[in-house]
């Protein structure tokens, strides 16, 4: 037995884009096998007051199955992937401490990197941060940004889209605050190293995903989803940037501050977030060392499998079990179409 995980084994990794499921599917395991305890990886399920357009678990899932990394910070404060990776290390070590399992599960791509891989996440300059913001508020600025960034850094710039204010902001206060290229931080996401967590995923499948997309945020519109939006406009503090940009909520503050129609805030919404998904197939589908499951058979007994086949063992043997040979099997199963 490796005493760096007891007996629970090492900690779980589940991928996969949004409105897979994969959250349900994290807590049906859980509640199956005990001591098994879910870290959430969503940058947006960290701030407390938004609940239904993060579809948080339910405060009976949570009373069943403990949760960690939910409910941080309020809407107004701005929360960093540093951060993030801190307070992530410690609630898995504390997991583990007690004999449990971390089941970790979320799609925000660089979160789980910073925790799986233990990246370097650069400092922060926040005057710079904020001088970039404002010239990113200007009609044009964020594409005199991108550019600007091309000329410092060509290499993180051909790797960033043009129209993604937050990254190409962060990359400008990085390079410009550390004086040193963004790209330069190390092998970074370019490099795939072997990790003790068992690394499973969903893949993103045009034909399933679309469809639960829309319909899922139909639900959590009838959920309430526009009325918390509301309280959260009308709070004294506001919210962060960063939380301004999250999926739903964006598109919905639109309707509320600006006017925008509700049937026009829906459309972009759905949208958006089907490009999302599509974003996060793209990121997660380059990693090698991901297992990933079959959207089509049954969700819960694949990962039942993968999970319990590297219960009590090693980092290295759990490698084992969960990328047997051939090489193959990591690919994912069902193509994805547009």
């Amino acid at each position: 037995m490796d005493s760096a995980f007891g007996q629970a084994g090492p900690p779980v990794a589940l991928v996969g884009p949004t409105a897979s499921g994969k959250s349900a599917l994290a807590v049906r395991l859980a509640g199956q096998r005990p001591g098994t305890e879910i870290v959430s990886v969503d940058s947006m399920g960290v701030y407390r007051q938004m609940d239904i357009g993060t579809a948080k678990p339910s405060a009976e899932q949570r009373r069943a199955v403990p949760h960690h990394l939910l409910d941080l910070v309020d809407p107004d404060e701005e929360f960093t992937a540093g951060r993030f990776q801190r307070l992530a290390r410690a609630a898995i070590s504390a997991i583990e401490a007690g004999g449990g399992r971390a089941l970790l599960v979320g799609g925000t791509g660089l979160y789980h990197r910073a925790v799986i891989d233990d990246l370097h996440i650069p400092g922060r300059w926040p005057r710079l941060a904020a001088a970039f913001e404002g010239q990113a508020d200007e009609p044009g600025g964020l594409r005199r940004l991108h550019r600007q960034l091309a000329e410092l850094d060509p290499v993180a710039a051909g790797r960033i889209e043009p129209d993604n204010r937050r990254r190409i902001v962060r990359a400008l206060e990085v390079t410009v605050g550390s004086g040193r290229p963004f790209s330069s931080s190390g092998p970074g996401l370019q490099a795939y190293p072997p990790t003790r967590f068992v690394l499973v995923g969903i893949p993103f499948v045009a034909e399933l995903h679309d469809p639960a997309i829309e319909r899922r945020f139909r639900q959590l519109l009838d959920a309430g989803l526009l009325d918390e939006v509301r309280r959260l406009a009308a709070r004294p503090g506001g919210l962060s940037r960063t939380a301004r940009q999250a999926l739903g909520y964006r598109e919905l503050l639109e309707h509320v501050e600006r006017g925008v129609a509700l049937t026009d805030a829906v459309e972009r919404a759905v949208r958006r977030t089907r490009a999302f998904a599509r974003r996060q197939w793209a990121w997660f589908r380059r990693d090698p060392r991901i297992t990933w499951l079959d959207p089509r058979a049954d969700l819960d007994a694949q990962l039942r499998r993968h999970f319990d086949a590297t219960a009590g063992t090693s980092a290295a043997a759990a490698a084992g079990a969960a990328h047997p040979p051939p090489p193959s099997r990591t690919r994912p199963p069902v193509p994805a179409r547009d």
